[in-house]
């Protein structure tokens, strides 16, 4: 039998999310500016590219907390 779609604390989680992947972003931001003449173009490109990623996972964490806060 399948477990009720219990989404009482998705916005919580999805706080959360947004927390996890911006401290991330400033890890990944203080790395590149701690090695900055040590990395090279190529892995420098692709920090900045996952970092656009996370930014665009918080815009859509905070689309779906605002999503569900309309439905409460």
């Amino acid at each position: 039998m399948a477990k009720p779609d219990d989404r009482s604390d998705n916005a919580e989680k999805l706080q959360q999310m947004i927390s996890n992947t911006e401290e991330n972003i400033r890890e990944s931001e203080d790395y590149l500016t701690a090695h900055a003449g040590e990395i090279s173009a190529e892995e420098k490109a692709t920090l900045e590219a996952k970092n656009e990623r996370r930014e665009e996972s918080i815009e859509g964490y905070r689309a779906e907390i605002k999503d569900e806060s309309s439905q409460a």
